[in-house]
């Protein structure tokens, strides 16, 4: 029951435009938006335990896997974050690391990503703010995203 109620609170944390989006029953989601209009906490934790009893006749397994989608720690948005952020480190440390990187995506613009790799070293040598260090992370998860994974 507890952990109903927590599945709800998290439910309650998100936009009313992604909470119509997650295909919720109508009794459940007319509370949800009123657990967000209450302001007294006592008010609220009755709301919060109305929720959690409208869950109980709700298989919560779907709501839990878009939740995690929605709030991006599934595994897989975990693990592609850490495969980029470890390219892009590999690529900032090392110059043989563009040519292991150009093998695992072929048809990758190696020209914008060498620009942007000496740009970010540039920036972190000079103390300044790291926007083609953000830029260089934009342009591997776009590579990557219309690449099969290889690398």
């Amino acid at each position: 029951m507890h952990e109903l109620q927590a599945l709800g609170a998290a439910l309650a944390a998100l936009p009313e435009s992604l909470l119509k989006e997650m295909q919720l029953g109508e009794d459940l989601l007319e509370a949800l938006f009123e657990a967000k209009r209450i302001r007294s906490h006592e008010a609220k934790r009755r709301q919060m335990q109305y929720v959690g009893r409208l869950m109980r006749g709700i298989d919560p397994a779907p709501i839990r896997s878009r939740l995690a989608e929605v709030e991006g720690h599934s595994a897989q948005a975990t693990a592609r974050h850490r495969r980029l952020e470890t390219w892009r480190e590999r690529l900032l440390g090392d110059d043989a690391a563009l040519t292991a990187f150009a093998a695992a995506f072929p048809g990758a613009e190696l020209q914008a990503l060498r620009a942007l790799i000496r740009n970010a070293r540039k920036e972190q040598k000079e103390g300044k703010p790291p926007r083609a260090y953000r830029e260089l992370f934009r342009v591997l998860k776009e590579i990557e995203s219309s690449t099969p994974l290889q690398g």
